[in-house]
């Protein structure tokens, strides 16, 4: 009698959704706003319309962008608008924030550009160990667009997952 090994979990039609992937591939960086202030505390509308009209936007050109002001200095919300223009033809993308809140913007998004039909009535597990930390912000997003589409939503690994939602 011929014995065989059965992988379960390759059959079972698992979709493993690693959290990792969705982690920004491009560059990230920072536009400090300081730099382009009188005194490096005064917004001057004038001065600092045509220092922005100088400055080097190439060299922003396909990267992930924060926009801050690492001055003590009261920035107009239009200001960041006027930059956003700057940098949205060359930057991959623009954020009002420092580079965590760059990353979690960017995270969100990609999550959020998954494809629903890819997961209707699907059994998903997300994995649990990566080579980076994952804030609990991902999970929480993974999970709410999962929810109305999956079959069931597991952490961990497909061996030995944690079950979080079962449809019924």
């Amino acid at each position: 009698m011929e014995f065989t090994i059965k992988n379960k979990v390759a059959e079972s039609r698992i979709i493993t959704i690693d959290l990792n992937d969705f982690f920004p591939k491009e560059e990230s960086v920072l536009f400090d706003i300081k730099e382009y202030l009188f005194m490096d505390m005064i917004l001057k509308e004038k001065d600092f319309r045509e220092k922005l009209k100088q400055a080097n936007w190439e060299k922003y050109r396909t990267k992930n962008v924060g926009i801050i002001c690492s001055g003590d200095a009261i920035i107009p919300l239009w200001a960041y608008m006027l930059i956003t223009a700057y940098l949205q033809p060359v930057a991959a993308a623009v954020v009002a924030g420092n580079l965590q809140q760059l990353e979690k913007s960017l995270i969100l998004r990609n999550i959020q550009q998954l494809n629903p039909q890819n997961y209707i009535d699907t059994r998903v597990v997300i994995k649990g160990c990566g080579d980076r930390s994952i804030e609990p912000y991902a999970y929480t997003e993974i999970t709410r667009i999962l929810l109305p589409l999956a079959k069931s939503i597991m952490y961990g690994e497909p061996c030995s997952a944690v079950p979080v939602f079962k449809k019924k």
